[in-house]
């Protein structure tokens, strides 16, 4: 019996994903949590085999710092990162976090399945859609430390960015109008000689943003 933890902010994901695996024998769900704080205390309490993590977690601890933690308290736990996103850089985060394997949402039940099978077996569960041989080169490179530059705002801003969040939504959580967002992303640009969104994402993953 493979003992599975779900972490997902989305109840309905959450309860879908316990139905799907319901269907096999051989998977057990030990416990759901909502954020990454209580999927770490969960993980403590019920030492999982498997851990199905969200990466886009609002609340609190991001899927990929949660991920690093429980790796860190559960012996011999293996980390799938279940998620929508699946540009390289955030495959490549993953990598550097050490999840054993990365899978879409759109995935359907038997993947899922597979996946947490292999990776209990000690197996490497990558279906990210890129060659295998561009997937091994992401696995052999190490991680670029750059200098910090950023103010403890332009981080949180950088943070939010790579969880998705527009200028409207992080001048909300940080009780500052979009526009002085807009002003603050536009000075992290310049600080880090980046030209786009999808530079600020990387340099932010590479950097340990999340």
């Amino acid at each position: 019996m493979i003992n599975v933890l779900i972490v997902d902010d989305h109840v309905l994901i959450r309860k879908g994903i316990v139905l799907l695996l319901e269907q096999y024998k051989d998977i057990h769900v030990v416990g759901e949590a909502g954020d990454g704080e209580e999927a770490i205390q969960l993980a403590a309490k019920t030492e999982p085999d498997v851990v199905l993590m969200d990466i886009s977690i609002p609340k609190g601890l991001d899927g990929f710092t949660a991920s690093q933690e429980i790796l860190k308290i559960v012996d011999n736990v293996k980390v799938i990162l279940l998620t929508m996103h699946n540009e390289i850089v955030y495959i490549q985060r993953g990598i550097e976090v050490g999840a054993h394997g990365y899978l879409l949402k759109n995935s359907h039940g038997g993947e899922l399945h597979d996946a947490i099978v292999a990776v209990y077996n000690g197996k490497r569960h990558y279906e990210v859609g890129i060659p295998e041989d561009q997937l091994e080169k992401l696995f052999n490179q190490k991680g670029k430390e750059k200098r910090e530059l950023l103010t403890v705002r332009e981080q949180e801003i950088v943070r939010l960015t790579i969880l998705g969040y527009t200028n409207v939504q992080i001048g909300q959580k940080l009780f500052i109008s979009s526009k002085t967002v807009e002003n603050h992303k536009a000075n992290i640009m310049q600080k880090l000689e980046l030209k786009n969104k999808a530079e600020l994402i990387q340099y932010g993953l590479a950097n340990n943003y999340v």
